[in-house]
């Protein structure tokens, strides 16, 4: 049998390890509390620019002549001459003469115009002479007063209409004479012609039509919602023009010279005339019928920058400061274009925008501004990961 001793040996072991286990626990000395570090955000930033930027508004339009003419004959003849410019493309002065129709018949009827004024004209003053001789016989006579008709009044006042209507005859056939030559009313280039040599034509004949190259215009259309950006509602801004000519890529200087003050019922569009002095005399001619898009100088935004679209949220524009924390700027969004906006605010204590994403922002947090040489680098290394 088993001592008491030998019983209660385990238990003494048993106590003696858990009070050397405490004591071990004891002297152990408490690991050490860490503080937790604050994240950091790294970001890229670029220089913001703020400038009093003019508004532009774009439109495009079709380059016409300020007039167009069809030249109508006012005499039937024969048509016995052409000018040499007078095709299509030619170009023409005021005054010259495109056509001539046979004046002979013309020249007749004149000569017998002159000759009918000459007879009525000799005719007036044997009247007249008369009519003293009628006015001398009765002032002879003192027992009664003389009538018109013995004054002979009525024959000269007779013989004074049929010199009128023969000076108004003669007119006509001078008018008529004249109109056998068909005469640019202004500088022009010609669109059609519509006879030939020989061509007989009647009084009304088509002779061909002809457009006025002094000043060219364009029909701009303009949405009415870019009205606000332009002075005067558009007059007289300054219009840059912008086509092809033979090729190139070329500019031409206009101005807008009045507002037709109509919204168009199908498209709802307000329109502006633009003009072009000369059209033909410029370095590089602008051409009827050329296509173009014109750029219509605005208002003037003061203290705006153009940024992309994406940057600008409910808080306004993230920038960072100089002390390298993140500040929300409220900025007032002045127009869209593509994808960028324009933007108006008191920007002047802020210079640097961000333009990396953001995880979280909150305003005033600490910030890590990337150097721009190291941004550079990872976009380096971005790339080439993708390749």
């Amino acid at each position: 049998m088993a001592t008491k001793k030998q019983k209660f040996l385990p238990f003494l072991i048993l106590l003696i390890s858990v009070g050397v286990a405490i004591g071990f626990v004891m002297l152990k000395e408490p690991p050490e509390e860490k503080v937790p570090e604050e994240f950091v955000q790294v970001v890229r930033t670029k220089p913001i620019e703020v400038t009093d930027l003019v508004m532009t508004v774009n439109s495009q339009g079709m380059i016409m002549p300020e007039e167009k003419t069809v030249m109508v004959a006012q005499v039937g003849g024969k048509i016995v001459k052409l000018a040499p410019a007078f095709r299509r493309g030619g170009m023409v002065k005021a005054g010259d003469v495109l056509a001539w129709i046979d004046d002979s018949d013309y020249q007749t009827q004149l000569v017998e115009a002159q000759a009918n004024l000459a007879s009525a004209r000799a005719a007036l003053q044997q009247e007249k002479a008369k009519g003293r001789v009628a006015e001398v016989e009765w002032e002879q006579i003192t027992n009664a007063s003389p009538s018109e008709l013995g004054l002979r009044k009525p024959q000269l006042a007779q013989e004074v209409a049929r010199v009128r209507a023969a000076t108004a005859g003669v007119s006509r056939a001078e008018r008529n004479l004249s109109r056998t030559q068909i005469i640019a009313p202004y500088d022009a280039i010609i669109d059609t012609r519509n006879i030939g040599l020989g061509s007989i034509v009647g009084s009304g004949s088509v002779i061909g039509e002809l457009s006025r190259t002094d000043i060219a215009q364009i029909r701009l259309p303009i949405a009415d919602k870019d009205m606000g950006f332009l002075n005067f509602q558009g007059i007289d801004a300054k219009v840059t023009l912008s086509a092809l000519f033979n090729g190139v890529p070329t500019q031409w200087q206009a101005r807008i010279v009045r507002n037709e003050g109509i919204i168009d019922s199908k498209s709802r569009m307000n329109y502006l005339v633009a003009e072009v002095v000369a059209p033909y005399t410029l370095e590089k001619p602008l051409r009827f019928g050329s296509y173009v898009t014109a750029q219509i100088d605005g208002i003037v935004i003061p203290n705006a920058s153009i940024v992309p679209r994406h940057l600008v949220e409910a808080r306004g524009l993230a920038f960072a400061t100089q002390d390298n924390k993140l500040h929300f700027e409220p900025v007032s969004v002045v127009r869209q274009q593509g994808d960028n906006v324009i933007i108006a605010g008191d920007l002047s204590n802020y210079r640097n925008i961000i333009v990396s994403a953001l995880d979280a922002p909150v305003e005033g947090m600490k910030i890590s501004v990337m150097a721009e040489s190291s941004a550079q680098d990872a976009q380096s290394v971005a790339v080439s990961e993708a390749k």
